[in-house]
């Protein structure tokens, strides 16, 4: 127990210096400053593989699973990059958010910033959740497998080209519950019109955000425990990867363009994931099979995104 609270207190740590000390003025991040950042994140994320080390090494952590110290540090890394690497899809769903509600730059840093502390929220809740429905009931882990296949699926089908935020059922049930300005005063939340205090495009964009994270959360956590029913491994790749979300969004959102076919890696990741779960039983990957094969995904997707490069759509003369 006392292993979790530091964490959570580190987390919370890190996030008052985030918004009080480096970003206490709302200023545009340009790419060079997301870079920075994205690679402090994914530097602290490396380095916190070292602390699991050594928790489950000196045996001050519980080990449910009986994990080695090397496979801990393996699965850890392994359920950061899948998180990290999902999250490429809510960077998309994010920067279309952003445009229809018409947020300024300036501000969006804000707004991602308070969506991070209620996704610590949900997410915690969700894994706990998980973790209990695995360890309670095994044979869930077959049903999340089929779940991740249909989501795998669904994303090599669709994608996110129709998602229309101002016509989604959430922004529909705000309207009905909360005044809305089209208004944009600040950074705030909230402003008084006409004696009434009503919400701004901010506060319905953060609780958009919110909600969408939830359910990108169904698929990224089912994701991780077909890794690793570990909670503290689990919870703590989830949240690491989360936190480096905000810089990745700023750095990634102006390039998504050019990564096209990343998307295919997000479907092989996910398909693999679900396989290796309804195949628990008969088939046992060694941990680097995974971290590998995750890896190369990624490369991949971005290699061809970068090597092919997209045709441009030609006027015909009439």
């Amino acid at each position: 127990m006392i292993i979790w609270v530091a964490f959570i207190f580190l987390i919370f740590i890190f996030l008052a210096l985030d918004l009080g000390v480096f970003n206490k003025k709302d200023h545009i991040i340009r790419s060079k400053e997301a870079a920075i950042w994205t690679a402090v994140w994914f530097t602290v994320a490396m380095s916190f593989s070292t602390v699991i080390y050594w928790l489950f090494s000196a045996g001050i952590i519980d080990n449910p699973t009986g994990l080695t110290p090397i496979d801990a540090v393996l699965k850890f890394i392994t359920g950061y990059l899948i998180e990290l690497s999902l999250s490429i899809d809510n960077v998309f769903v994010i920067a279309v958010i952003f445009s229809a509600f018409e947020i300024p730059t300036v501000y969006q840093h804000r707004v991602l910033y308070w969506g991070i502390l209620g996704a610590i929220v949900f997410r915690a809740i969700m894994i706990l959740f998980g973790v209990v429905l695995i360890n309670q009931f095994e044979w869930i882990i077959y049903a999340f497998g089929v779940f991740l296949l249909y989501t795998a699926f669904k994303m090599l089908h669709t994608g996110n080209s129709n998602f229309n935020p101002k016509e989604s059922f959430v922004f529909k049930q705000i309207k009905k519950i909360y005044p809305i300005t089209t208004i944009i005063r600040g950074h705030s939340f909230f402003i008084k019109k006409m004696g009434l205090t009503v919400a701004t495009p901010l506060f319905v964009a953060l609780i958009v955000i919110e909600l969408t994270d939830v359910m990108f959360a169904l698929d990224s956590i089912p994701a991780i425990l077909a890794i690793t029913a570990d909670p503290f491994i689990v919870f703590s790749s989830n949240i690491l990867a989360i936190l480096g979300l905000r810089s990745m969004y700023f750095l990634v959102s102006r390039m998504l363009a050019k990564f096209r076919f990343i998307h295919y890696s997000l479907v092989v990741i996910l398909a693999f994931v679900g396989f290796k779960m309804l195949f628990a039983d008969h088939l046992h990957f060694p941990e680097w099979i995974s971290l590998t094969l995750i890896v190369a995904s990624l490369l991949t997707g971005i290699g061809t995104s970068l090597l092919i490069p997209q045709k441009e759509k030609v006027a015909e003369d009439i």
